[in-house]
């Protein structure tokens, strides 16, 4: 009923606006003026702009196809004054006539847009208008976060917490929401890899690698499908030259940090012509066992290496290009403290990616088509040391996926009371055989077919509405192996997600957004399979077959205001899920295998909770920040228990002085005790860490910047609430010391 009646709203409103235009188009015999007003970049009418007769109180807005008509105009020669949030003024001179009516088209320019503020990941249109919050990271931005793992880089900013087992599987928890639920994109497709499945699986790619990263945080099953219920993070790498520089480009950084003997080093090199360019990188990195205050936690070394090279093309009307890359990860999971013992992860992936844009004349304009293939094998090898210091392996887990994501986005112009919009259709398979001595769950074979919309609606030149909808058809079979030999099932789904959202963009610097959203997820092949130890994992997993499709439904909503001196946001959510799997403690151990016992259960459940973040910037050279985030879940159907793994209330400080040529800064963090715990999780205690940061910039045969940052400066004994290394019992690393260096050239 509330749809009907917000859509009757809607449609009479829109109504209204083109009855007005139809209205002000009526011939007068007075001086008139007429015309429309232009995107002086793209051709394109442009609705809602403010245009006024200087020195008069004659005015009007555009309606919604960009027509504007003024009439009762004194005789004599004018200046129109035209104004839009995100145009420059733009002044234009005509003469008024009597009894005569002229047109006076007007072109106006786009204000220069930020686009490290413009989160690609979250429109297809690259609008800029927000609708939920999101951020992104680039340059000297992201030199200053590097980290081993993007788990680890990204934890310290708001509403995002990492879920860590060592340094190689730490992995971004978006607002509470983990694993299968974060959706994380190489160049805007699904990577292949597992990382999502399980806590000792690792991201696919070196954050060394990164030339940008954009995390959305909330739901964007819209435009992504399954598996984003929580949020993206997209990790975009260049590996298809877009822009570039006539001869020679790259960027040169290496990396070391002392809590783990970590050292690591990254090329990239960009050669560009007129109308093609080549580009490939390569990185490395080594790491020892991490140190704690309490001693090393054995088994935690990695050592990875990372490679691209690409192609992009341009022409009138057609750009784009491909590249092939490939990783190697071995790395280390803390099973135990005995030093004869050990569990390795060796993983190995390569893709294959493109990337096609094509422009036209016609209701659908641009079009990019992109593709993402890939292989990747894993394996998870039990090691013991035997009498004459040789290793003996067995493999325990193997698997390997061929995976083949594609998306065709279709965007249109402006048409009627639509602003820019898009069509897009996906295509997403994949097959994995699992396979060894412990496999505990079945092969997987899914197919994957969507279709969405997404949709802005410009009601004045300061509010706008988003509206979109998604159809997801899934079928999914289990593929025997040695352990489920007889297994014969599959699943079909036909699920959609739907979001209506608004901006409203008050005053210069200020704006408000919110998203209402439903999404939904299918459930995993362990989810619905697994019955046995996980060596990595160090548990015993129970699936259930019986499990249905997450359903969520959920509001989000922000607002942020930023001007010279001032930069404030806040946002709140509320997500009410339907079947939502549950990753369960049952306090047994298995006998087998010593592993503590969980198993996966559907219930109703809710998560709310929050961020905000101020920023006061006295003088150009001095910051200072203050930030907190809050989420709380719970189950709602069969009991009100709390969820498992929801990370604490946080609070951070900062502050920064910026010299120029160099920076000093500090920031503290203070983590509240987490006692709101699901049956037979451990509490774990409050905490504070302290950091500093120092910089030096050299401009000399291109840009030099050197970061030295010490974390944990205090030595701090805690315990990380996410963490799974041994039931959260062993302290997290100490006093770490990261020198960072990268020449951008």
């Amino acid at each position: 009923m509330k749809n009907i009646i917000f859509s009757l709203f809607f449609f009479g409103f829109v109504f209204t606006i083109q009855a007005s235009s139809a209205e002000q188009q009526r011939p007068a015999t007075d001086a008139n003026v007429f015309g429309h007003v232009i995107n002086a970049e793209t051709g394109e009418h442009i609705p809602f702009i403010n245009i006024i007769v200087e020195g008069t109180r004659i005015g009007t807005i555009t309606d919604a196809s960009g027509h504007y008509l003024l009439t009762n105009l004194p005789v004599g020669r004018h200046r129109l004054i035209v104004q839009g949030m995100g145009f420059e003024t733009t002044y234009k001179e005509f003469v008024a006539e009597e009894d005569v009516s002229i047109e006076v088209d007007v072109e106006i320019q786009p204000t220069a847009i930020d686009l490290r503020e413009v989160v690609f990941t979250a429109s297809p249109t690259r609008s800029g208008f927000r609708y939920q919050p999101d951020q992104a990271f680039v340059g000297e931005e992201l030199q200053r976060r590097s980290e081993a793992s993007f788990g680890e880089m990204l934890n310290r900013e708001l509403g995002v917490n990492m879920r860590s087992l060592g340094s190689a599987p730490s992995r971004p928890v978006i607002r509470g929401l983990d694993g299968d639920r974060i959706l994380v994109l190489q160049n805007g497709e699904r990577m292949g890899d597992v990382s999502e499945t399980s806590a000792d699986h690792s991201i696919s790619l070196d954050p060394l690698a990164a030339s940008r990263v954009e995390v959305v945080r909330g739901p964007a099953s819209l435009l992504y499908g399954s598996s984003a219920l929580g949020g993206v993070i997209n990790l975009i790498t260049n590996d298809i030259p877009e822009d570039w520089d006539l001869g020679t480009s790259g960027v040169l950084s290496a990396q070391g940090a002392t809590v783990n003997d970590m050292g690591a080093g990254f090329g990239r090199f960009t050669y560009g012509g007129n109308d093609r360019a080549a580009t490939a990188r390569f990185s490395f990195r080594q790491s020892g066992d991490i140190n704690t205050p309490e001693g090393v936690i054995t088994g935690t070394s990695m050592t990875n290496y990372d490679g691209a090279a690409g192609i992009g093309f341009t022409g009138d009307n057609l750009n784009g290009g491909f590249s092939a890359s490939f990783t190697g990860q071995n790395f280390q999971i803390p099973e135990s403290m005995d030093e004869d013992e050990k569990v390795e992860i060796r993983m190995q992936r390569q893709g294959l990616q493109g990337n096609l844009f094509r422009q036209r004349e016609g209701l659908f304009d641009r079009a990019q088509l992109r593709f993402n293939a890939s292989r990747m094998f894993q394996q998870e090898i039990e090691m013991e040391l035997e009498e004459d210091n040789t290793w003996d392996e067995d493999v325990e887990l193997e698997y390997e996926k061929y995976t083949f994501s594609s998306t065709l986005t279709l965007q249109h112009h402006p048409v009627g009371s639509l602003d820019r919009g898009a069509v897009g259709f996906n295509f997403y398979a994949h097959h994995m055989d699992v396979g060894g001595d412990e496999a505990f769950t079945p092969g997987e074979r899914r197919v994957t077919f969507a279709a969405f919309t997404f949709q802005e609606v410009p009601l004045t030149n300061r509010f706008r509405l988003q509206g979109g909808l998604r159809l997801d058809y899934q079928y999914t079979a289990a593929l025997a192996n040695d352990l489920f030999p007889d297994i014969n099932a599959s699943r079909h789904a036909l699920n959609y997600s739907s979001s209506l959202g608004l901006n409203y963009r008050p005053v210069q610097g200020m704006e408000i957004g919110g998203q209402f959203a439903r999404s939904h997820r299918n459930p995993s092949i362990e989810e619905l399979f697994a019955d046995g130890p996980h060596l990595g994992a160090g548990v015993y997993e129970i699936g259930d077959p019986d499990l249905r499709d997450e359903i969520g439904q959920g509001v989000d909503i922000f607002m942020s205001y930023k001007n010279d001196k001032f930069q404030f946001e806040i946002a709140g959510y509320v997500n009410h899920f339907y079947n939502f799997i549950i990753f369960q403690p049952t306090g047994q151990t298995d006998e087998g295998s010593g592993y503590p016992v969980f198993r996966y259960q559907g219930d109703e459940a809710r998560l709310f909770g929050g961020e905000i973040g101020f920023n006061y910037t006295p003088t150009d050279k001095l910051s200072l920040g203050l930030g907190a985030d809050y989420v709380n879940g719970r189950r709602v159907g069969n009991d009100d228990d709390h969820l498992p793994f929801i990370p604490p209330l946080r609070f951070m400080a900062n502050a920064e002085y910026d010299f120029g040529s160099f920076w000093l800064g500090s920031r503290v963090q203070l983590v509240s005790k987490q006692n709101r715990v699901a049956p037979e999780e451990e509490v774990t205690d409050g905490y504070t860490l302290i950091g500093a940061q120092a910089g030096y910039r050299l401009d000399f045969s291109g840009r030099h910047v050197i970061v030295l940052r010490a974390e944990n400066l205090l030595n701090e004994t805690y315990r990380d609430h996410l963490s799974r290394i041994e039931d959260r019992n062993i302290a997290m690393p100490g006093r770490n010391f990261t020198l960072a260096y990268r020449w951008f050239f």
